[in-house]
């Protein structure tokens, strides 16, 4: 039918215009994030790249949701502005109808969300703790960056070094502070390297001094040495710990449904159920007159998509403390939100007509 094929074509073009503004702002934002999550030295620098592709996997579901809503309210909102939804409604089209053409759209995408928050989802978020636990177990030499003082593991040792060019395992011009109950120290040193013994790894200094204040005392001692061993605080054998609700896999969260399990399924359910609503929400919030000059219903269509994405995240607390079920969350919150909308789209076909009957019928009385 032509209707279906212009209001079809009319949103996809809104919808990839739409997708490239908004991935191209989050990009940005999560590149400082990442960069600056590097420079703080909690993830390696070698892995920026990988951690800013996962992180995109991880937040698409929500951009695509985004700017599929915001395709719907801009579309249909030039339409109402132009006068075209008003050539529709003489027609015999009511704006009910416009909710075929629209799921039709976007169909593939809901389908793409659905996979990305069911199958993708969890694998990235595996991924990203993977790197980051990768990365705390390695030595707190082999974490410093040449060049920039960097803090250890444990946040009390603080590492200057300037790293041999024929391996990793060596530095120069070593500067090491420590800052314990006892006190702080101060070990500078010519050279530097890595050795394992009995399971223990220790940095062994070559040809420096060590200055140690004492915190009860405020006694200050210089001590020089030609060999001096640090015991680096890491584990090299690191015991598994269970994983967090996000990275594990759906399958996974069915077999064992404990609260936090059933919040997180919750939460990854309420995602695409919020997507549909969004697009029969936006069907509703879309309708202005052409002679406003302002476009305040993309205002409250946003305000909406906050909202909405804010009520999922309150669901999946209330999950996971066991106030509710998932399925119960599921019903109340989206099947409530669902009614809301087909409500909403029931008030702007006959709401106008109702209200005017209805003064008629009380001036004939």
């Amino acid at each position: 039918m032509l209707f279906d094929s212009i209001v079809r074509k009319e949103l996809a073009r809104s919808f990839a215009a739409t997708l490239v503004v908004i991935l191209t702002i989050v990009i940005t934002m999560m590149l400082i994030r990442v960069l600056g999550n590097a420079a703080k030295g909690s993830i390696s620098p070698a892995d920026v790249v990988m951690f800013l592709g996962f992180s995109t996997l991880a937040h698409l579901p929500t951009m695509l949701s985004l700017s599929l809503f915001v395709a719907v309210v801009l579309s249909l909102g030039r339409m109402y502005r132009d006068s075209e939804m008003h050539v529709w409604f003489a027609s015999g089209l009511s704006l009910a109808r416009f909710v075929r053409p629209v799921l039709w759209m976007a169909a593939p995408v809901l389908g793409v969300i659905a996979g990305l928050l069911l199958a993708v989802w969890p694998w990235v978020n595996a991924k990203m703790l993977d790197l980051r636990e990768q990365y705390e177990q390695r030595s707190d030499l082999s974490r410093v960056t040449p060049g920039m003082f960097q803090s250890s593991s444990d946040g009390r040792r603080v590492f200057f070094i300037e790293r041999d060019a024929d391996g990793t395992q060596g530095a120069r011009n070593v500067f090491i502070v420590v800052r314990r109950d006892q006190g702080d120290s101060v070990t500078s040193a010519q050279g530097g390297r890595i050795e394992d013994q009995q399971g223990d790894r220790y940095l062994v200094l070559d040809s420096g001094q060590r200055n140690e204040t004492r915190a009860d005392s405020g006694e200050r001692t210089v001590a020089r040495f030609e060999e001096y061993r640090v015991l680096v605080d890491e584990r090299q054998v690191r015991q598994a710990q269970a994983r967090p609700p996000k990275a594990v896999p759906t399958l996974d969260l069915l077999a064992d449904p404990s609260a936090v399990n059933n919040g997180e399924l919750a939460w990854r359910l309420g995602m695409v159920a919020a997507a549909v609503n969004l697009l029969l929400a936006g069907i509703g919030l879309a309708a202005t007159s052409p002679r406003r000059a302002g476009n305040w219903n993309l205002v409250f269509a946003l305000l909406a998509f906050v909202v909405q994405f804010n009520l999922v995240n309150l669901s999946q607390a209330w999950v996971a403390d066991g106030r509710m079920s998932w399925a119960g969350a599921l019903a109340v919150l989206h099947g409530g939100v669902f009614l809301a909308c087909l409500a909403l789209l029931w008030w702007r076909d006959h709401g106008t007509t109702f209200t005017l009957r209805a003064g008629a019928t009380a001036a004939a009385r």
